[in-house]
């Protein structure tokens, strides 16, 4: 089997869509899978990941999102694909060049899958751009019923691409490396780290991109509220000088980027994952923190109604909806012998969720699409 696989970010970009498609290159390697990737070049001039082939298409920063860089595929492209002879084309999330390289693997006569990972119609509304939600998901959708069949990565993602009329939509669950993720790299050096040095106070934990979005500024409200609590925040983002500054005089620590080892140790090092975002198709770190042992309160987006028991493993709230977080936040920090409970119920939900059961789902849809069969997922 051999597969082209198309994306609009990629390497050394760290965000949820590269994370997924470097595990993805992972597992085909290990199953023996001829690939080659089609990405734009901007940040790096990478031409090879693990012995397979980077065909690189020459992009500009997007406007309303600096870290994504899109471009056209080009005939040099058309090219290097053609030479390749996939016999499927896997299209993460088509934009540019998806949209390019849909029309390819058409002239090519090869089977192409189209997966969602970000919910750019959504987006529109936090860069004050919202009246163009509607064209957006227009081309979402053009672009989805192009490819032969769709993937959503959560069932909530799945009936809104159903609902705004993309037509064949499968389900492809997230999973999560529950060896890297986990609550053995918990350290006391770390929880100073993330406390700034008061590491017998609570520790709430967000880890992710800084972006309105996000709306991780609704925090400090439950920073007020809750005496003896402490926030750290992983990641970055354009929204890092306005948190820096939203945040002033409260006890809260910005990390910035966390790596590795390192990121593994800060999510089992604290006490609680806070995750109030707005939109997310699925939500990777919620199931890294919950495998790291942590109950989580977060707003009810992408996967979350497929990962979060209430009461059990954790909590959930509306978007915007302050109020429900602060609760939330509370029920978990009430008693510590409760929090250790809902993180052992945390650990042993994100234990089913493996990343290579996920992985071979996602083989197998290739392999039907090729044989002309209707997919099994």
């Amino acid at each position: 089997m051999r597969v082209a696989l198309f994306t609009e970010t990629f390497l050394p970009k760290v965000d949820g869509i590269v994370t997924v498609l470097v595990l993805l290159m992972d597992h085909l390697i290990k199953r023996g899978v001829e690939f080659v990737v089609v990405a734009p070049k901007l940040h790096s001039d990478m031409d090879r990941y693990r012995g397979q082939k980077v065909i690189r298409v020459p992009g500009v920063r997007l406007p309303l999102y600096p870290e994504l860089t899109i471009g056209p595929p080009t005939l040099s492209t058309y090219r290097e694909v053609k030479n390749f002879q996939p016999d499927i084309a896997h299209f993460i999330h088509p934009a540019l060049v998806g949209t390019g390289g849909l029309m390819m693997a058409k002239r090519l006569k090869v089977p192409t899958l189209a997966s969602f990972h970000l919910d750019l119609a959504n987006m529109t509304r936090y860069y004050g751009v919202g009246f163009l939600e509607p064209v957006v998901w227009w081309y979402t959708k053009t672009n989805f019923n192009a490819a032969d069949y769709a993937l959503a990565p959560s069932r909530l993602m799945q009936r809104e691409m159903i609902e705004h009329g993309v037509k064949e939509v499968g389900l492809w669950r997230r999973g999560v490396d529950a060896d890297l993720f986990h609550p053995r790299f918990a350290s006391h050096a770390m929880r100073c780290r993330l406390s700034d040095g008061h590491p017998d106070d609570t520790i709430m934990l967000y880890v992710g991109r800084l972006s309105n979005e996000k709306q991780i500024h609704t925090i400090r409200t439950a920073l007020e509220r809750a005496p003896g609590t402490r926030l750290a925040v992983v990641g970055d983002g354009p929204a890092r000088q306005d948190l820096n500054e939203h945040f002033a005089g409260t006890p809260t620590k910005f990390m910035g980027y966390l790596r590795g080892e390192e990121l593994s140790s800060a999510f089992a090092s604290a006490d609680v994952f806070v995750f109030p975002s707005a939109m997310e198709t699925f939500g990777l770190v919620l199931i890294e923190a919950m495998a790291s042992g942590l109950p989580v309160v977060t707003s009810r987006v992408g996967g979350v109604e497929d990962m979060v028991t209430p009461g059990v493993n954790g909590y959930s709230f509306h978007v915007g909806d302050v109020r429900g977080m602060i609760d939330g936040i509370r029920a978990v920090m009430s008693m510590p012998s409760k929090r250790k409970i809902m993180g052992r119920n945390a650990r042993m939900f994100a234990e089913t969720q493996s990343w290579p059961v996920m992985m071979d789902e996602l083989v197998t849809c290739y392999d039907d699409l090729i044989s002309g069969r209707d997919p099994s997922i």
